[in-house]
């Protein structure tokens, strides 16, 4: 079993110390459940919370000292973290245990020390202060999580479980994180890169978002679909649907529509047996060497290592589901 130690550093975000019991607690592959999910603290007994309230913590940090992941949640602290904690955090580090920060947890693993020139992010209000405190860091105030060798943080409230069903996929696959996911009622996925909030409102004279355009495009993927069709779909120009596809995912068009088939040729890598050039019509990356470059640049791995690694298949959900979707090219998304 996979043991996750949740380290409360108080005054602690309430809110996100529940998201790693909430999204991996309750998972079970085979009939079995897989993590064992405890929070700890440096000092066990009654934890101050934002929100006024306490908490009772019975657990000390020894959950953290074996721990297979380790995950800092929110908290109000700044400064002078208690030093058994940022220990715990730099000896899993350097053991290349997971490591992980919710929110302004992001704070504490930046206090440790493990952040300095690696990719992270927080809670985008608390990103001036972030970057201000920590200058060594290549914050990335935009994103919803980072991912950085055995190091990940996330941005504030929801994108924790983002990031949570983002560990649960490595770990079990597509099909086990969809499952947790409609468990929660979240996406089963956003991408790590997606902006965390719409940075400028759209204009008030628009009522309407791209939602039904990219889910008509979503029915499509494996079709060469252009920006031009995308923006006829949603009745607006090239220009403004570039615009808006921005604002509403952080990505352009086209960067979304890989985005998408890169995400659609994991699912069915990790789903069906279907032969790779089939795999690369399905999701829209139309030949075996763009299925190969895309996913290389995304993941690491070239397509048939992918599939090694990441084939999950339990119960009816899994292989023979699969099987029957594929051939009209959709998937869970």
């Amino acid at each position: 079993m996979h043991r996750v130690a949740v380290i409360a550093v108080p005054p602690a975000t309430l809110f996100d110390l529940t998201i790693p019991e909430l999204v991996l607690g309750g998972v079970r592959v085979g009939g079995e459940p897989v993590y064992r999910v405890r929070i700890c603290t440096a000092r066990p007994g009654p934890l101050a919370t934002n929100s006024g309230l306490s908490v009772a913590v019975p657990y000390g940090l020894a959950e953290a000292a074996d721990a297979d992941t380790v995950i800092v949640t929110g908290t109000v602290a700044r400064e002078d973290v208690e030093p058994q904690v940022l220990e715990v955090l730099r000896r899993a580090a350097a053991d290349g245990r997971r490591v992980a920060s919710i929110c302004t947890g992001a704070f504490v693993l930046a206090e440790a020390g493990l952040l300095d020139g690696r990719p992270a992010t927080t809670f985008w209000a608390r990103s001036e202060e972030f970057a201000a405190r920590h200058p060594r860091v290549d914050l990335r105030p935009g994103v919803l999580f980072t991912e950085d060798g055995n190091l990940f943080t996330s941005a504030g409230l929801s994108a924790g479980i983002d990031l949570c069903l983002h560990l649960l996929r490595r770990d079990h696959g597509a099909t086990v994180a969809n499952e947790a996911a409609r468990l929660v009622v979240a996406a089963p996925v956003r991408p790590g890169g997606q902006a965390q909030f719409i940075a400028a409102p759209l204009p008030p004279e628009s009522g309407s978002t791209l939602a039904a355009t990219r889910a008509w495009a979503l029915e499509r993927l494996q079709l060469p679909l252009t920006r031009s069709e995308l923006a006829a779909h949603a009745g607006m120009s090239v220009r403004s649907l570039t615009r808006r596809f921005h604002a509403e995912t952080g990505l352009s068009p086209l960067q979304w529509l890989l985005h998408q088939r890169v995400l659609r040729a994991q699912e069915l890598l990790e789903t069906t047996d279907l032969p790779m050039d089939r795999v690369a019509r399905l999701s829209g990356l139309a030949t075996t060497d763009s299925l190969r470059l895309h996913l290389t640049r995304r993941t690491g791995l070239a397509p048939t290592a992918y599939r090694a690694a990441f084939t999950h298949r339990e119960g009816p959900s899994g292989r023979e589901a699969s099987r029957r979707s594929a051939p009209s090219g959709r998937s869970a998304m």
